[in-house]
Parts: C-alpha cells; structure tokens; sequence
C-alpha cells in the first residue's frame, strides 16, 4: 500500500478536522502518500483530489467543520455512479481509502468495499445513531453547545415566567435531546423512542406553574415532533406562556471539544493502521473505552439502541 486517499461526506460534526489531520499525520509516519478527496462522493466523481502533507492539516485540530468539504451526491446512489468512482480510483492508484461520516456515508464505503476497494469506515455524526461506537465524532462538542444554549435560555425563562420549547436535532434518535435534559435539568425530554403523552406534559407543566414554579424547559427531538406542533398542543394546557427556540445547524458547529479531539485521533489513527494491515469494509469504534474495528455490515444491518441506563438516569432527574 502506497497511496491512502480520505473524505469527509455527508453532514459535518465538529471534530471531522481533528480525524483528518491524525489520518493524515500517521498515514505520513507510515510513509503513505495522503490523497485528500474534496466535497466527498461528489469529488470523487469530479476528480477533485489534493497531495496532503503535514503543513496542510497544521492548525485545524480545534476548528469546527471540515476542511475537505462535504456534500450529497445523487449520482453515486446510482450504479453507474459507483463504478465510475472504483474506475477512478483504481486509475488514480488509490490503495486504500477511509471514508469519514454518518450512515448513508458508511453505506458508500461498503458499496465501494464489496466492489473491491479496501475501505475503513469512521462514524462521525452528532446524531450519535452509529451502531458500533458509544460516540460519533462531534457527539460531545454538540452537546456542550445545546446545554450552553439551554442555561442561556433558562435565564430569560425565568425572569419572564415562561416554559421554553427548544428543538434539538437528531434525527430518529433521541440522543441528544435526553442528554441534553439531563444535563441541563431540563423538565422533560421527548424522544422518538419513547410515545409521549402532551396531556400529561401539560398536567405536569401546570402543576409546577401551580406550586409557584413559574418556568420550564422542555427538549424536544426533530424525529420526536415539532416544537411548533408541541407548542400548540400544549396552548391552554400549561398555565403559563410558551416560547419556542429551534437549535438547528448551530448544533453542528463550534469549537471542538477536547473529548471530540481525541476520540477522532484515536479513530483517525486506527483507520491508517487497518489499511496498512489489509483490513477492509469494517469501521472503528469507541466499544466500552477501547477503539475497535466492527464489519460495515453488521453497522448498517443493526439499528443503535439508546443506552438503557441512560433512560434510568432521565426517569429520576427529567
């Protein structure tokens, strides 16, 4: 193996750039030439690739986002989109690839891994919904930057005695909504995992407001509901007004976290030592404090659980 080539794909997550550089600078320690594929599966089709030394990753271990870019790519979903990729890559000598991103980024890896690349695959994804890995790159700084949001907003909440809706992403997995409650002290966290009871959220909302309580915080999960339709159903219910604050793309964002940081270098590290060591259509993974490597398949073919001691903790202090 002489040439490893990386991307970044599908939707950033702080931490993206600090995997880059550790692939980058252990590939190099290794004596690999490090191709950097820009825009992901778009630039692989595009031929948008670029010589990466250590000079090029210096000083973005901290800096939120990717510096190889991503973006969606139709035409890869498609068969000829995927063999014209392996075409390229073959005439570009690539030996090995890692590809860094979510789901429907590893499900490329696997793709290209079955049609005889090899590829490592590396979660990364703030919606922490990756079988295979505790956390997903980007997990913790998002995290850090909701429950900042949530006790800036706790503060307003109670100087005007409001309940405040905040929407948190996360697609169909309630991660983030119910760690972040219980950080923040959050009153309730709904989650796509768990069927809710607006009545009962009301009631419950109700007799705060009735005990002189006069704010509250209620985290809501994209794949849960709307914060606007939770909002509504809840008019007439609370006894008190309602505020609405949708977190959005600033959930993605920000300076990484030291966890983030060294997660993605252990993971980015262990990427280049499977490549050179003849691994293939796996992923790594943070399994129980250790970085392991999990086959794509079983990763795509397993839907993540949320941990039940988690539930346990949020039934007690949400």
């Amino acid at each position: 193996m002489k040439r490893i080539a990386l991307l970044t794909s599908g939707g950033d997550s702080s931490g993206m750039n600090a995997c880059v550089r550790a692939i980058v600078r252990f590939g190099l320690h290794e004596g690999f030439e490090m191709i950097g594929i820009k825009r992901g599966y778009s630039g692989l089709l595009d031929r948008d690739f670029i010589n990466m030394d250590s000079k090029f990753v210096s000083g973005i271990l901290q800096k939120g986002g990717t510096i190889l870019l991503s973006a969606r790519c139709e035409e890869f979903k498609t068969d000829k989109g995927q063999e014209e990729a392996v075409r390229i890559l073959e005439e570009e000598k690539i030996d090995g690839l890692i590809v860094i991103g979510g789901d429907g980024s590893l499900t490329g890896a696997n793709v290209l891994h079955n049609m005889g690349i090899k590829v490592i695959g590396v979660p990364a994804t703030i919606d922490n919904d990756i079988y295979g890995t505790d956390m997903a790159i980007g997990v913790d700084t998002s995290l850090n930057i909701i429950v900042n949001a949530i006790d800036c907003i706790k503060d307003t909440a109670s100087s005007h005695e409001r309940a405040f809706i905040i929407e948190v992403m996360g697609r169909n997995c309630g991660y983030l909504a119910l760690a972040s409650a219980i950080a923040s002290g959050a009153e309730a966290a709904l989650i796509p995992e768990i069927p809710f009871d607006i009545e009962k959220l009301g009631d419950l909302l109700y007799a705060r407001y009735k005990s002189g309580k006069t704010n509250s915080i209620i985290i809501v999960a994209e794949g849960a509901a709307s914060a606007y339709t939770i909002q509504r159903k809840l008019k007439n219910l609370a006894g008190y007004e309602t505020r609405i604050t949708v977190l959005g793309h600033y959930q993605r964002g920000g300076y990484t976290s030291v966890f983030d940081r060294i997660l993605a270098s252990r993971l980015g590290r262990m990427a280049v030592d499977g490549l050179a060591n003849g691994r293939s259509g796996e992923m790594v993974g943070l399994w129980d404090g250790k970085i392991e490597f999990i086959s794509l398949d079983k990763v795509l073919a397993t839907k993540k659980l949320l941990d039940y001691r988690l539930l346990k903790l949020a039934k007690v202090l949400v």
